[in-house]
Order: structure tokens, then C-alpha cells, then sequence
């Protein structure tokens, strides 16, 4: 496999197993992700993972699955440790980025009651364990002997990072068969505004296109059928979702508009987080659709899904 092992893992969430992938760059021993912070997977690293000779362990996003076990990593090995810009951000400003999820979903109609459980839950270490006390910035730092390139493909969230060799790709939660995951929403640490997912999403699509002559190694499931068959099935999935909110899109309170778009209301409040967080984004593709569109039409694929875009956006 590119010069590269599978390592799968369970994980006790709904996606599932997590791949991760270890193998050795210029005579040294490389770990892209870490798997989640638990004992079988702790034990899974022991028995597979050379912790002695392990230089490096590279992380693709700051999600418990694939990034969880680096605090274990840190305390069993020598490697260092890099983390991609955007979670060194979220890890340096930690409480300013809750206080500015909570303005920020305040801003867009969620009661105190759902922004306090939120905080609760961000704030409990259930999503996010903690990260490594020593670790480097992956964009800066990674040692230039690897031969790594490096791609940010934000989307699945804001700090996805594509790390490129020859001939294959560790992909992380950029490409995956069968799932498509909405952008979360999330503060822009640079900023302070909300993140804008949609725009950098459409440009990742443009970057993820350009690695149709790779192997794609993805951080779940089986490999991917295709990067075009895979581009597209996200981009089907995305407009018909956002055919049925185009009736709603001048609903001016989002709660409301989730309502309707659903039928009733959602009780468990990160449900609601997520749906929010699809809503706001296809609000964003409705407001700019030619941003998509140019983005398709780059990569050579939008007059495969052109009579979904105009029902969808109704250009």
C-alpha cells in the first residue's frame, strides 16, 4: 500500500474504525494519526507500533479519533509531535474559542439552556482529550527530508490537513466513501468572525481533485472508489439538501428554519449543533453559488451534477 501500513482501530463513536498509517520516510519511522484514547487502542499501538524507533507522528485533524492517543504517544516515545496550524490555534486559545462558539451560536438563535450543555460538553474533554504538551506546527515544521507535501483541505473542519508523498495521500476525513459530512461550525481564531466553510471548502475541492494519479489512503473505511466518483457523490448529497432549504432560506431564525426543514424539533443539543452547522453552510452556497460552481467547473465535473446545481440554487 504506497510504501505504507493500515493500522485499523475501533473507536467506541458512530463513524466507526479509524485507519491510521505508519511506514518509513528517508530511514525514518513515520505514524500519520493516532487513533482514539483508548485502552484497546493503546494496546493495538504497543504490539504494531516500533514506539523505540517511532521519529514522528503526524496528525491530519484535531478530532478524538484521530488525534486522541497523541498525549500517549508524547509520554511513550520519543517522536515529536505536529499538529496542524489551525488546532496549534485551537490548543493555544482554548477558552477564547469557547467563549466565542457561545457568541457566535448565540448569534444564531440557540437558547442558554443548549449553549450551556454545549460548553459543558466542549468543555469536558469527551470530544476534545488533551493534546500533547510539546508538539510543532505540521505547515512549518515538518522536516523537509520526509518529502511530505503538504495540502490544507479544510471542509470535513477547519484544520484538515492532506499530507502527500509520490504516489499516495494520507487523506484523513477529506475523502471517504460513502459519508458526507457537513462542515462544522466554528470560530476563526485569526479573525474572531465565524469561520467560513463554504469558500475554503470549494477551494479544497479544486486541491482534493488534483490527487486523482494517488493512491488515497482515507482515515475510514474501505479506499475510496475514486476521487471523482467521491467528489461527486458529495456534491449530490449537498444539493439536494440544499434544494429542500431553498423553500425556508429566507427564514430569518435558524432554529425555526431547522424546525420546518425537519419537521419538529431536535432534544439532543449537539444533534442540533450539527444540523445547525449544515444549515448555516448551505445558507452560505445559496448566497454564492458561482462560487461552487467555478470550483466545478475547475475540476471538470459540474456538468455532471448541472441540472442538481440549478435545482438547487435556481442559477
Amino acid at each position: 500500500m504506497a510504501g505504507l501500513t493500515q493500522h485499523t482501530i475501533n473507536t467506541p463513536y458512530m463513524v466507526g474504525p479509524v485507519h491510521c498509517y505508519s511506514g518509513t520516510l528517508a530511514g525514518e519511522l513515520v505514524l500519520f494519526d493516532t487513533g482514539p484514547p483508548t485502552p484497546e487502542a493503546e494496546r493495538y499501538m504497543r504490539e504494531h507500533i516500533d514506539l523505540a524507533n517511532l521519529r514522528h507522528v503526524i496528525i491530519t485533524h484535531g478530532h478524538i479519533d484521530h488525534y486522541g492517543q497523541a498525549r500517549w504517544f508524547e509520554k511513550n516515545s520519543d517522536a515529536t509531535i505536529y499538529l496542524p496550524y489551525r488546532d496549534c490555534l485551537k490548543v493555544a486559545h482554548h477558552h477564547k474559542r469557547i467563549d466565542g462558539m457561545a457568541e457566535l451560536l448565540a448569534s444564531l438563535d440557540f437558547d442558554k439552556p443548549s449553549l450551556g450543555e454545549l460548553r459543558r460538553i466542549f468543555n469536558s474533554g469527551l470530544l476534545f482529550p488533551p493534546f500533547p504538551k510539546k508538539y510543532k506546527v505540521a505547515e512549518k515544521e515538518l522536516p523537509e527530508h520526509l518529502e511530505i507535501t503538504i495540502l490544507n483541505c479544510p471542509g470535513h473542519s477547519q484544520s484538515d490537513v492532506v499530507y502527500v508523498g509520490d504516489d499516495w495521500a494520507v487523506t484523513g476525513d477529506t475523502l471517504l466513501r460513502g459519508i458526507f459530512q457537513s462542515p462544522l461550525l466554528d470560530v476563526d481564531l485569526e479573525s474572531g468572525e465565524r469561520f467560513n466553510n463554504y469558500e475554503v471548502y470549494c477551494s479544497s475541492l479544486v486541491k482534493l481533485a488534483g490527487l486523482r494519479n494517488h493512491t488515497i489512503l482515507p482515515g475510514h473505511r474501505q479506499t475510496i472508489a475514486g476521487i471523482d466518483t467521491t467528489l461527486l457523490f458529495y456534491i449530490s448529497k449537498l444539493l439536494v439538501r440544499v434544494e429542500q432549504l431553498r423553500p425556508h432560506k429566507d427564514e430569518k431564525n435558524l432554529m425555526v428554519m431547522i424546525e420546518k426543514l425537519l419537521g419538529g424539533g431536535i432534544q439532543d443539543v449537539f444533534h442540533l449543533y450539527l444540523k445547525a452547522s449544515e444549515v448555516v453552510f448551505m445558507k452560505d452556497l445559496l448566497q454564492q453559488p458561482e462560487i461552487l460552481r467555478q470550483a466545478l467547473e475547475e475540476i471538470g465535473l459540474f456538468e455532471q451534477v448541472r441540472e442538481q446545481y440549478q435545482a438547487a440554487t435556481g442559477h
